[in-house]
């Protein structure tokens, strides 16, 4: 059980529309889906049904649908009580993340934080985008980073929240620098055998990123291993499996000693931009300082 797919199948419920609920989630078509069907799986019925226009809930969806609602209601409120019980004087800056914003620019910005501001006590969560987002408006956390790209952004009321720009990130396709070589890996060849890629999971945030950008233009390259996290993606990279689109942040060591080298030039890159959310008004004075030095 995940309580995404408790939440996916309220929003269905709502909207009755898997495009509709699906954009609302944050998660493309087929991966909501799928995911609405994990949870009939585990149910061990059927509670949609689908061939009907608008779609419906079956009789066992309409006997679900209140149970669902009522464990989402009593986990959040369960987790915001403990939460705020856990407050203190002491208490802990909530970021929500994603992982690989996290692993390679967060945990060395909060380095840098804590010299400037020494009671900095902080707790990270990394997830999905939509949980990150869930988890900020919900007040779960006080600052939320995550990526914003012109063709993929994050379902979020800006107009609660206060955002910054923090970095301008790219996405470059690379590869091991000795297979690349050896095998002639060059995206602008459309000829020859196609260049293994180690690609995203089309659900997260990266994969829709490249599937609405780089990926459109003539690929020669046959996908052979998809993931959702770009630090295991880097592990086949470094191996010489084949060649992925990566974020400069988490590369930059790899690329400056040139043990990955890119396999295209920049009209196969794309710009990423890392921004932090929150709500200022509701921080209070250690958590103020830090949003103000972000």
């Amino acid at each position: 059980m995940d309580l995404n797919w408790l939440r996916d199948f309220e929003c269905l419920a709502r909207t009755l529309n898997f495009t509709r609920a699906s954009d609302e989630r944050n998660i493309t078509q087929s991966a909501f889906s799928r995911r609405i069907k994990a949870l009939e799986n585990w149910v061990g019925l059927p509670l949609v049904n689908r061939a009907t226009y608008p779609v419906r809930l079956t009789d066992a969806g309409e006997q679900f649908l209140p149970v669902a609602l009522d464990a989402i209601s009593q986990l959040s409120e369960t987790r915001q009580s403990l939460r705020d019980a856990d407050r203190g004087d002491s208490r802990f800056i909530r970021f929500s993340v994603l992982h690989t914003i996290s692993v390679n620019y967060l945990a060395t910005r909060i380095e840098e934080l804590q010299l400037q501001i020494p009671e900095l006590r902080t707790r990270v969560v990394s997830d999905s985008l939509s949980t990150c987002c869930e988890l900020l408006v919900e007040g779960a956390v006080d600052v939320l980073l995550c990526y914003y790209h012109h063709s993929v952004s994050p379902l979020i009321d800006e107009a609660a929240f206060e955002r910054k720009d923090l970095l301008i990130d790219r996405l470059v396709p690379v590869a091991a620098a000795e297979t690349a070589r050896a095998n002639g890996w060059d995206l602008g060849k459309t000829d020859g055998p196609p260049i293994p890629h180690l690609a995203y999971e089309r659900s997260s945030f990266l994969g829709m990123v490249v599937e609405n950008t780089v990926e459109r233009q003539m690929l020669n390259a046959e996908t052979i291993y998809v993931d959702g996290l770009v630090e295991t993606i880097k592990r086949r990279l470094l191996k010489g499996s084949g060649f992925a689109w990566m974020p400069e942040t988490a590369i930059s060591t790899e690329l400056a000693d040139g043990v990955l080298v890119p396999v295209g030039d920049d009209t196969w890159c794309t710009s990423l931009t890392i921004s932090a959310l929150s709500n200022p008004d509701a921080l209070d004075a250690t958590a103020r300082k830090l949003w103000d030095l972000l």
